[in-house]
């Protein structure tokens, strides 16, 4: 190998001195500039927010305790809450797929509370949100509405109510844990409130709802409407019992209620003449 091979197997520097070639000299290394203090004050670190407490939900009751029951808001108001059931027992339904009923959504109520902008609140059952998906979200749609949970099927939660059939009480809690879950997805104004098929309860009743953290909603004036011959009954059963705080049943359900929107107008009428103002539920009860 010659020697400018062997060189090549060197290292670099020892290569060029080792081989009698005189390595380059270094690139001269430019001189840092001098250090000018910064006179600026020093910037204080970045203040991170806490995050904002989630809402609560109105109705919300601790779990595991029996929930408490609501009759009415406070006497001491000018304020009455519309309060509207959306019915749907497996009867129901059946009626509807066999065409013997033509519906048991009333959009003519429904379209009377949004062009008079009335605030309401909803007591929905499962199988009626599932009937009607695309009312249900209308309803949730609106800031003057809110939902509440009237049970998955409408059965009773007792016996001897009306002529609803009975739920079995191992089925109670899970039954309305359902109609949660159903109607959640809609979004809106849900709420944690909880109104009884045929507003018939006992303890047992209570005890099952008792994991859910809920509220019970039963109402001080019952307006009748499922069983009325005509409009006149309804409104007479109502502004007959209304007063500052009251909570107003009424059902939304338009073939087993069919009077009830031609007995509103006259309901809010006669509510504006005594001075009292429909609120959502929520707000009766300070939520």
């Amino acid at each position: 190998m010659s020697i400018y091979g062997r060189c090549l197997v060197l290292g670099a520097v020892l290569m060029l001195s080792g081989c009698g070639l005189t390595p380059p000299a270094p690139a001269p290394v430019p001189a840092s500039p001098p250090v000018v203090p910064d006179s600026r004050p020093a910037s204080s670190p970045p203040v991170l927010e806490a995050s904002p407490e989630p809402a609560r939900v109105p109705g919300t009751y601790p779990a595991g305790s029996l929930p408490p029951i609501v009759q009415h808001g406070p006497r001491d108001t000018g304020s009455v809450s519309l309060t509207f059931d959306a019915d749907m027992t497996d009867a129901m339904a059946d009626r509807l797929r066999r065409g013997e009923v033509s519906s048991y959504a009333n959009l003519t109520l429904l379209k009377m509370l949004e062009k008079r902008e009335i605030p309401a609140t909803f007591f929905v059952t499962g199988q009626w949100a599932e009937e009607y998906p695309e009312i249900t979200r209308r309803i949730a749609g609106n800031p003057r509405f809110e939902l509440a949970n009237h049970s998955y099927e409408h059965a009773a939660f007792t016996a001897d109510c009306y002529t609803l059939p009975q739920l079995p009480a191992a089925a109670m809690t899970e039954d309305v844990a359902k109609t949660f879950r159903t109607i959640e997805p809609f979004g809106g104004r849900q709420t944690r409130y909880f109104r009884f098929p045929g507003l018939c309860h006992d303890r047992a009743a209570l005890r099952a709802l008792a994991p859910l953290g809920v509220t019970v909603i039963d109402g001080d004036v019952v307006s009748g409407d499922p069983f009325a011959r005509g409009p006149a009954p309804i409104v007479r059963a109502v502004l007959s019992q209304a007063k500052p705080g009251s909570i107003i049943v009424m059902h939304v359900t338009e073939a087993n209620a069919q009077y009830t929107d031609d007995a509103l107008p006259k309901i809010l009428a006669g509510l504006q003449r005594r001075g009292l103002q429909p609120v959502m539920l929520s707000e009766l009860l300070g939520e």
